[in-house]
């Protein structure tokens, strides 16, 4: 097969990527997630018990108190944007692309992705932990919001730059094409050509939802199915905990068995862990043992989920003749945004259907039924389907012989 733009590839032998390379590239997502985990989790409280905006208007932490709130939401709709579709995209897009053009060799791209994950969930650890405490701290009113913030924003900022300097592209276009661009029409030809980066993007988009539905509905399920909002901390907390520690020890599983393999048997670990709540919820021992299970599958499939969409760069370019890193990166980083709107929309269609009332002391056993729903039935069918979907991916199997094959052209 015709290869229009083969690399100039390092030896994979002599690839391996210092500790130091590992932890500067990890830091980028440790400033992404700082940046999404406060959005995610505080934002809309800030909004509404803070900024004055209404919560009708769902869509940053220093919003003019001067403003009517007319000018407030389109102080919001301009300040969101801007930080989540401009900014976050245009950092997160090229380090997503990063891992690709750091190595071509499919053990180091997941020790990679290990590193990013981990730095990722302290990223939330840090924002989770550190938010209210700092807010009371500078006293707790819509300043002390800016002020936690710019903090947060400052060290984000430090630890880019962290990655800035400590990782270095080895992977890059032969001489004669490093003046060649491949046009947005081919490009995107290319790109629905690559039947494993259609397989990975599905799977992220059924990841994502999952996060997002099971997340959001976490504080719902700790109040009203466990009796007190407060467990909503330590749940989190033991397993982000879990995630972590069992990502230190997934690398070796990669290694020998592949990334498709681990990802589809930390999916499976998932579904276990929201068996056990469905088994458990009278019991804070099952409970928690079931947040440690659940950290673990997710160790299983945020380890390997990036590293998979950089492996598919190899098939396309193979398949196609074009090489397409920030393409692959920019729509894989858009099906992640989908499934995130897709579970917060779903959430809030499944607790509406349900009758959940906010303001209610007790709810009613469909609201009670909507909150398991989207606790724990969603996310086990949800998972099922990006098992299904894994199964189909050979890549694994036939990457280095098409590395091979691109080398030699």
């Amino acid at each position: 097969m015709k290869c229009e733009s083969s690399m100039e590839k390092i030896n994979i032998q002599s690839s391996r990527i210092s500790i130091g390379e590992r932890f500067a590239y990890g830091c980028g997502d440790l400033g992404c997630n700082i940046i999404y985990s406060a959005m995610s989790a505080f934002l809309l409280f800030y909004y509404t018990n803070y900024a004055g905006v209404s919560a009708a208007a769902v869509l940053l932490f220093s919003v003019p108190p001067g403003l009517g709130s007319t000018a407030k939401l389109v102080y919001v709709f301009i300040t969101y944007n801007l930080v989540s579709t401009v900014i976050y995209t245009a950092i997160n897009v090229p380090y997503a692309t990063l891992n690709s053009l750091i190595t071509q060799d499919q053990y180091e791209r997941g020790v990679l992705s290990i590193f990013r994950m981990i730095l990722a969930t302290c990223g939330s650890l840090i924002i989770n932990g550190l938010t209210l405490p700092l807010v009371e701290y500078f006293g707790n009113n819509a300043s002390a919001w800016t002020k936690t913030f710019l903090v947060f924003g400052v060290a984000s900022i430090i630890v880019f730059l962290i990655t800035f300097a400590g990782t270095k592209e080895r992977v890059v276009p032969s001489k004669k094409e490093k003046n060649e661009t491949v046009p947005f029409k081919v490009g995107i030809k290319a790109l629905f050509k690559n039947k494993y980066w259609l397989q990975i993007t599905l799977c992220l988009v059924c990841i994502f939802i999952v996060f997002s539905i099971n997340g959001g509905s976490s504080v719902y399920y700790a109040k009203f199915i466990l009796g007190d909002e407060k467990l909503f901390a330590p749940i989190n907390m033991t397993s982000n905990i879990a995630q972590i520690i069992t990502m230190f020890m997934v690398a070796p599983f990669i290694k020998k068995f592949g990334k498709r393999n681990v990802l589809i048997a930390g999916s499976v670990i998932l579904i276990l862990s929201n068996v056990m709540f469905i088994m458990g919820a009278q019991s804070y021992f099952i409970v928690i043992a079931a947040s440690i299970i659940k950290g673990i599958g997710n160790a299983g499939t945020g380890a390997t989920m990036f590293a998979i969409v950089s492996d598919t760069i190899e098939y396309g370019e193979w398949k196609t003749g074009y090489r397409t890193e920030g393409l692959i990166n920019s729509a894989s980083s858009f099906g992640f945004k989908v499934g995130n709107g897709l579970g917060s929309a779903i959430l809030g269609a499944v607790l509406s259907i349900g009758g959940y009332v906010g303001s209610a002391a007790v709810q009613s056993d469909s609201a009670i039924m909507a909150i398991n729903v989207c606790f724990i039935y969603l996310p086990i069918a949800i998972t099922a389907l990006q098992i299904i979907i894994m199964s189909f991916y050979k890549l694994d199997k036939e990457y280095e012989t098409i590395l091979s094959e691109l080398r030699n052209k």
